[in-house]
């Protein structure tokens, strides 16, 4: 073979190489691009939902992405009967959802329910005045809760046989991204917005100044 007939098939050879690359380079583009497309129903969601009590930030913190996602919330009752919901659910059955309800209970009460009988339950805790938010901590116990004082204007102080709160409570179902502190935090700051949003609604006497942020978990 001569050296024209080398050069040409050593150019060919090249061109060649050169093909095959710029096809997997166009075919890992399109493949990325479609696997974005396919799973971005997170990204589609609102900057803010649940009149404001959840951030599209937040749910992507602790949400695999999905092809789908939809969100919604309701509220039901006054007063002391006031209830709140919000969630977000994506087309692979995970879901990230809370609610706040003005309770009758205690601060104690309260934390019993989340030790569990016995105190078998292990949680964490962080409170700022009279507000306090608890997350579990035990293996697929994926909850968070805040209580927040709260007198319902319906329910006279003279009259109130027990004391009166705001729980907030988030928690995830399904598959999570994020895990330990991380996931606890973002569900604690979503009980708590839950809890602040519900406390107005209900209209509790004597309204407070809720700080910014709860303390943060210790890493």
């Amino acid at each position: 073979m001569g050296k024209t007939e080398k050069s040409r098939t050593s150019l060919a050879s090249w061109r060649n190489g050169r093909v095959v690359l710029l096809f997997l380079l166009v075919l890992g583009l399109f493949c990325g691009a479609g696997w974005t497309f396919l799973n971005k129903g997170l990204y589609l969601l609102p900057g803010k939902m649940c009149e404001g009590t959840l951030e599209r930030d937040m749910v992507k913190s602790v949400l695999p992405s999905a092809r789908s996602a939809d969100s919604g919330s309701d509220s039901q009752g006054a007063g002391d009967g006031l209830a709140f919901w919000c969630h977000v659910t994506t087309s692979d059955d995970s879901s990230l959802s809370g609610e706040a309800r003005v309770q009758p209970t205690s601060r104690e009460k309260w934390l019993a329910y989340y030790r569990g009988s016995g105190g078998k339950n292990r949680i964490i805790r962080v409170s700022v005045g009279a507000i306090e938010a608890l997350a579990q901590v035990d293996s697929g116990a994926d909850t968070a809760s805040v209580y927040v004082p709260c007198a319902p204007p319906s329910v006279p102080s003279y009259n109130a046989s027990q004391p009166y709160a705001v729980v907030g409570e988030a928690r995830i179902h399904g598959t999570a991204r994020a895990t330990g502190v991380p996931l606890r935090q973002t569900l604690t700051d979503f009980a708590y917005q839950l809890a602040q949003h519900a406390y107005k609604l209900a209209e509790c006497k004597d309204p407070r100044a809720f700080p910014e942020e709860l303390p943060r978990y210790a890493g």
